[in-house]
This record gives structure tokens, sequence and C-alpha cells, in this order.
């Protein structure tokens, strides 16, 4: 891999306010560094200590870090705990009365579960499951709407040791069968319907379709939640209403001490090529890396605080940062059915409002929709009661993060912009709130005890401001074991041989700058080959989106004969999409400003607009789709998942 160029110049700093500073967790950076040197000093024994002082060990652990099968690592390995008990048990004795959940539906209704109640509701489900005869190491595929019942599914999972893996309820029939299949599941949980958008989603259908798809006669049961009370298809021995099974249920249920290294979920997360990768965590290292960031990123106030995490179970967000992470501590959370936009695009700022939200953390795709939506409508609110906005799922561009900080935050309120993955479990670089210095555009430092790095295709350190592959140089407690049923797969994909096998590869480009702080440029196959010079494709976004005319960007590559790869951008604008002469000189005043922006190397060769970009649900954009459209190829990847899938023939046509 040459060296990747980094053409993204951000100079505005923002220091921790002093008030923040003086209630943080973490307080100033000599606070920070002591922790970093903490970690350095005693590897293990910094974890070992934050392991024992953060979660409830049915059975101690004697044992650290097991690092004699790399990358096939172990951790507390000895020792034995229960998520669920860490999640609800370890809080009744003081917390039983307080709030766990503020779950708003798409209509507006609310309801509020205190940790009592949520703790009974578990049970008398794990009950239900134990029935049927799900047991310890048993796979339960979770496939439900934003709701209650889906964080009680995946606790009452945790609670009796079987392993749950949810699939996202925007995900297709044809997908869901795939994850049923790999993880050869025993129960499905599902809904009539979910509501969304004041349209009705039918989970049911698409669960009956997958079985239908065959192979899997493993599954025994499929459990229904009655959301809509919509009309549905029953196989009666199969089917059951989750009402019914619940009927009758003792509301407690004893936690099964699993061993830190059992497997907790299984999370699928898609592969370039192929079938989808089975993510597999640990029941320990995970939760310990949910609690800590919880506590260091978010800045976590139990008694205090309202916590709104955006993301739906079916992703990583969802599990760390909805159904684990917050009922850990002990947090009041909102969980929201429906969409940002319904029925009216100030519906986030309005429940903010409304519930008095403290920490509010979205992704950087929702924030653009948001600024073109209506980019006065945060004033329109009182969103006094915020105190930490985060971002999460890509690298957000600093006029996007400037907004967020200014107009939402009312430039008084930090932003954690945080780098993570699926496979990392939790936070790996992102700011201290109390402690770092923020820049717009940046995921700032790494966390105390993660050991990031960014190399080149040898392993060696790159210089500051020379883009390479980011790695983590050590093993972490929250990282992920192996590929489900594929052990091969995750150490080619995650644990390369030529960089010795042994550090954690994560398909992100990087560059430090001289501060140390880490700039995220894309994914590795986002990097484009312009006359050999190779850019990171989400530095040019950014210079799009900095334009006053444009809301939204995404740049793939194309095959060009000459310059081996040519620029084409997909543009959203805040205004109707151009046509004509009008079309002709927006696209000559884009492609002027990011010669200007970043240089005349980086200028688009094409811009193609749209009302909006192909996105999935969760506000994903899918640039597999964009690369194909921009090579003039058929589009045959399953479309069932996108928000709009109509969007994709707007995008075909550059304007010439």
């Amino acid at each position: 891999m040459a060296i990747i160029q980094s053409v993204l110049t951000e100079t505005r700093v923002f220091p921790p306010p002093e008030a923040f500073v003086a209630e943080a967790n973490v307080a100033g950076m000599d606070a920070y560094r002591a922790l970093c040197a903490k970690a350095e000093a005693d590897y293990e024994g910094f974890w070992a200590g934050l392991a024992r002082d953060h979660l409830h060990w049915h059975k101690p652990f004697t044992r650290i870090l097991d690092e004699s099968e790399a990358p096939f690592y172990k951790w507390f390995h000895d020792g034995e705990l229960n998520a669920s008990y860490n999640c609800l048990e370890r809080n009744l004795p003081h917390r039983a009365d307080k709030t766990a959940l503020i779950f708003e539906a798409d209509d507006g209704a609310v309801t509020r579960v205190t940790y009592q109640e949520l703790y009974h509701r578990v049970c008398r489900f794990a009950n239900g499951l134990k029935s049927l005869g799900v047991a310890k190491g048993d796979r339960v595929v979770i496939y439900m709407p934003m709701s209650i019942e889906a964080v009680v599914a995946m606790q009452a999972c945790a609670r009796i040791g079987a392993i749950h893996s949810v699939v996202f309820g925007g995900f297709s029939a044809k997908s869901l069968h795939e994850r049923v299949l790999d993880a050869q599941a025993k129960i499905v949980v599902t809904a009539d319907e979910g509501l969304r958008g004041g349209k009705a989603v039918p989970l049911k259908a698409a669960v009956d379709e997958a079985l239908g798809l065959g192979g899997v006669d493993f599954v025994e049961k499929v459990l229904v939640y009655r959301r809509s009370g919509g009309q549905v298809g029953w196989t009666e021995g199969r089917d059951l209403w989750w009402h019914e099974l619940t009927a009758g249920q003792a509301d407690a249920c004893e936690a099964v001490p699993v061993n830190a290294e059992d497997p907790l979920f299984i999370l699928y997360t898609s592969g370039s090529t192929g079938k989808p990768k089975g993510v597999q965590h640990a029941a320990g290292g995970y939760l310990l890396g949910a609690i800590l960031s919880m506590q260091w990123v978010f800045d976590a106030k139990p008694d205090t605080d309202v916590f709104w995490c955006t993301a739906d179970v079916g992703w990583i967000t969802g599990h760390t940062y909805v159904a684990y992470g917050p009922l850990a501590l002990g947090m009041t959370e909102v969980i929201f059915e429906g969409v940002p936009t319904y029925p009216h695009a100030g519906r986030f700022w309005e429940m903010i409002a409304k519930h008095k939200v403290t920490t509010f953390y979205t992704a950087p795709t929702a924030i653009r929709s948001l600024i073109k939506l209506g980019a006065d409508l945060p004033r329109q609110h009182d969103l006094s009661s915020l105190r930490l906005l985060g971002t999460v799922g890509e690298p957000i561009n600093p006029e996007a993060w400037m907004w967020y900080y200014e107009t939402v935050g009312q430039s008084r309120c930090p932003v954690v912009d945080t780098w993570w993955q699926t496979e990392t479990g939790c936070h790996m670089i992102a700011p201290l709130p109390g402690a770092v210095p923020t820049k717009p555009g940046s995921c700032t430092l790494p966390l105390p005890g993660i050991m990031a790095d960014v190399v080149d295709e040898h392993g060696k350190t790159v210089p500051n401001h020379s883009g390479g592959h980011l790695v983590i140089r050590r093993p972490f407690p929250s990282q992920l074991r192996t590929l489900w049923g594929d052990p091969e797969r995750f150490r080619k994909t995650y644990f390369p041989a030529e960089l010795g096998g042994k550090e954690y590869l994560a398909g992100d480009s990087a560059h430090r700058d001289d501060d140390g702080y880490f700039w995220i440029m894309g994914r590795i196959d986002d990097v484009l080959n312009v006359s050999g010079h190779r850019l990171g494709t989400m530095e040019i976004e950014s210079a799009l989106v900095a334009h006053p005319l444009v809301a939204e960007a995404a740049v793939v590559g194309k095959p060009h004969d000459i310059k081996g790869e040519a620029v084409v951008a997909y543009v959203v604008l805040k205004r109707a999409r151009p046509a004509g002469d009008e079309a002709k000189q927006i696209v000559k005043d884009l492609r002027d400003w990011v010669g200007k922006e970043i240089g005349p190397i980086a200028k688009p060769d094409e811009i193609r607009f749209g009302d909006n970009l192909p996105k999935t649900r969760s506000g994903k954009i899918m640039r597999r789709l964009l690369r194909a459209l921009a090579k003039g190829e058929e589009i045959t990847q399953d479309v069932s998942t996108l928000e709009n899938p109509a969007i994709l023939d707007q995008l075909k046509e550059a304007v010439v």
C-alpha cells in the first residue's frame, strides 16, 4: 500500500468547557494521561482492576489475558458472570423505582418502564424461553422493531446463557434467512408488524418468507409480539404469541453464570464478498467495554442523565449503547420507534425537549439530513437540557460538526466523535469530553488502554500526516473473539499475516496530526488512486459538503484509462435537484470549489445529483451500489434494505 495522502486541513480547536470539566468523570488532560500511563505501565493489571471494579462476578477471575493462541485472545477466562444480572439485579437495591426506559412510539405515545418492571418483564420472557427448552448456548434470532420488547428479548437471552443474534428489522427475508441459517437458530423472535413513519413494516411476513426458503428445519418456534394488531399468517405448532408465552410465567428468573469467554451474542456484518460475517462477542470483555466507554466518553451521570442513542438494536451501536451499556450503569434512556422526519422534520428536537435529554448520540448521515430538512428547526425547541452530543457510524465532516455544535449544542455542549466498529464492541478512539480538546472532523485520541497506530503495509508506523492502515497493537477486552463458525476468515480479515498476525486491522485508513489526533479517511477499499495519488473519499466528501449549496455527498471511484481512477461524486443539494444549464453551472462551481479546498487532483470527474442518497433505514449510505452505478453496471444486489430504492434511477446519469 502506497502512502495515502491527507488533503483535509482543519485548524479549529474547542477545549472542554470549564463547567463541564469541573463535574467530569475524567477531568482534564492530566487525568486522561494518568489513565493512559497506568495502562502502559501494567497493561494486564490495568484491565483487571477495571474488570473487578465495574462488573459483578459470580466467580471471580484469577487469569487476565491469555495470548497463547493469538489472535484468539481470552480475557478473564476462568471467571463467571451474567450480563443481564449486571444490568438488572445490580440496580434493584437502589434504583428499583427509577425509570430505565422511556419508549416513544411512532405515533408519539410514551411508555415508561422502571428497573423493577424491566426486571420482571425480562424474567417472564426468560422463563418463557426456558419452557420451550432454550438453554445455555442455544441461538435465538431477534427480528424486532425498536421497542421495549426488543431489549427484553436480548436481556432474557443473556439471562439464561442463550446467544442472541439480532437482525435489523429493515433487512429482507433473504438476508434474514442467511443469518438464521448460519447461526442455526432454535427460536426466532419477531413482531406482527413494526410501525415507522406512519407505515406498517411486515416483520412476521418476512420471517415466514425467510423460513420458507428452506434448510432451516432446526427452527422450532417463532415468537410473535403483537405490536400493531395487523393480520399475519400463522403456522400452528410453530408460531406462538409473546403474550401467551409469558402469561403465568414467574416474574423472577435466576441469572445463569457463564464463563467470561462464553459468547454473549452474534451480530452479522456485511462482508465485501460472500456471506455475512457473524461477529462473536464474549460476555465479560464486551460488557466491560460498554460500561467503561459510557463512563469515559459519555461522562455518564446515572442519577441525572437522560441518555438517547438513536441507533436501532439491530446494529452494534444499539447493542452497546441501548441494550447493555446504559442499563449496566442504571441510566434512564430513551428508545424511539419512528423516524426523525415523521410527522415533521423537528421530531428529534421536539423529543429532546419533551424528555429533557442530556446526552444525544446519532449518526452524521442523520445530522446532514436534518440540516437539509431544516437547519433552523433546533432553535424552535428548548434544548437547554443537553450537555453532551455524540456522533457514530462514519467520519463526520467538519461543517456538519460545526452545525451540530453551534445549532444543536448552542456552542456549550462538547461533541464526542466516536470511532469504533461492530468488531471492537465499544468506542476505541474518541474524546473524553471533560479532558480532550476537540477538533471538528477528528475522533481525537484513543481511550486509555487502547494502543492504536497508523502503519504501512509492513506494519511500520508511518509519519504524522501520512495516511495508512489503522491498527490496534494490543488485544483489548471488548474485541470480537472470532467469526461464528469461520475462524480462518476471522484470522485473515482482522489479523493478517502480513502485519504479523497479532495486531487488529480495522480496515480503515487514517492519519495523525502533530497533536497525535486521529483522522479517519474512510475504508481502505474507499481509497481512490488518481494519477498515482491515493486519496481518501471522506476528505473529498467533506470538501463538497462545506459548499453552501450542498447538504450531502458521497464519492466513489470508477476505472479511468489515463488516471487509473476517476472521481465520481453523488450530491444532494439543500434545494431542488437542478437540470440543464443550471446543473452544468453548479457542477462547474463545485469542481472549482473542490479544487480550491483540496487541489486540482481531487476535482470530481463526474457529478450526479439526486434528491437523496441510497441509504439503509439506519442511515448508512450504500457505497457499493454507488460504485456499481458509476461503472454503469446492472444492480444485481438485494436493494430491499434501502429506505428509498427508487433513488437509484436518479443517480444513473452524470451531468454533461
